[in-house]
């Protein structure tokens, strides 16, 4: 397969319209990650890309599942083109980014989709990932953030993925599959590759409690075994309306931005924004 690298970045990108703004250093770019399926990583990749840009980010959401790309699934969108086509040569990357919900005072952000329901990039070789990871760090000069909703698990792949990215977030539940296989990503990033921040999301909690204790317990582990403690980046409640937002095919900060894990997804890309590179997550 051939691999085409993005363009000058001071070339307009047809999904703005408008010439992308140079940065003298490249936004953040913010993995998302968990152990395994089913705990809303994906749900909160959307999330955070939607409450940066309504923070007045240039905001980049990535489909980095190379296996089971669902971004788009889950904002309703129909890409003409994606990851998928970048890779085999037919497109650059950047031509592939496409604007979702209008502008960033609506939560507006753009998209670099994966090919849902194909597995087409799920055995791309090591060379083709460390190519795709450099494309996106020369595209994060064009944005304040991007955000790189991994794959679930230990693949190899993701953790190449991973490792091009400033920070790593790790989205757990109470479910203790989730905590065991999270803490497992979490000892495999730290060993691969150590410069990478890691902060933990606790999501679907039922009370602030009980979150609280999820993230105790993982990171006491990490502190016994590992010797760090990954930081809590935040709790997100558990909510219905995170389901009928995902059925509904929409963001969930377009559709109720009251409910409470919008406000909590809000509070934890404030901290995000707000903090130093280098500078350690405080809840």
């Amino acid at each position: 397969m051939s691999f085409m690298l993005p363009k000058s970045i001071d070339r307009p990108r047809r999904s703005q319209g408008k010439a992308p703004r140079r940065r003298v250093e490249p936004g953040q770019v913010i993995s998302v990650a968990s152990g395994k399926g089913g705990v809303g990583k994906t749900f909160m990749s959307i999330t955070l890309a939607s409450a940066f840009a309504q923070a007045g980010q240039r905001t980049l959401l990535v489909d980095g599942d190379l296996g089971l790309a669902n971004v788009d699934v889950q904002l309703g969108i129909a890409p003409e083109t994606d990851l998928a086509a970048v890779i085999a040569g037919w497109i650059e990357l950047e031509d592939a980014v496409i604007n979702v919900d209008g502008g960033a005072s609506q939560g507006g952000f753009d998209v670099l989709p994966g090919r849902s329901g194909s597995g087409a990039l799920a055995e791309l070789s090591t060379e083709e990932v460390s190519r795709l990871a450099a494309g996106l760090s020369a595209l994060a000069l064009q944005y304040d953030k991007v955000v790189l909703d991994l794959g679930a698990g230990i693949e190899s792949n993701c953790m190449r993925l991973a490792r091009a990215s400033d920070k790593a977030l790790m989205v757990i539940t109470d479910d203790p599959s989730s905590m065991t296989d999270g803490y497992a990503f979490i000892k495999v990033l730290r060993g691969y590759a150590p410069e990478v921040e890691q902060g933990i999301i606790i999501n679907q909690a039922q009370t602030r409690a009980t979150g609280q204790q999820t993230y105790e317990a993982i990171s006491m582990a990490c502190k016994k075994f590992l010797g760090f403690r990954p930081p809590l980046a935040g709790i997100v409640m558990r909510d219905e309306k995170v389901r009928e937002a995902i059925r509904s095919q929409r963001t969930l900060i377009s559709t109720d931005a009251s409910a409470q894990p919008v406000k909590d997804a809000i509070a934890i890309a404030q901290t995000l924004i707000t903090r130093r590179r280098g500078e350690e997550l405080h809840y």
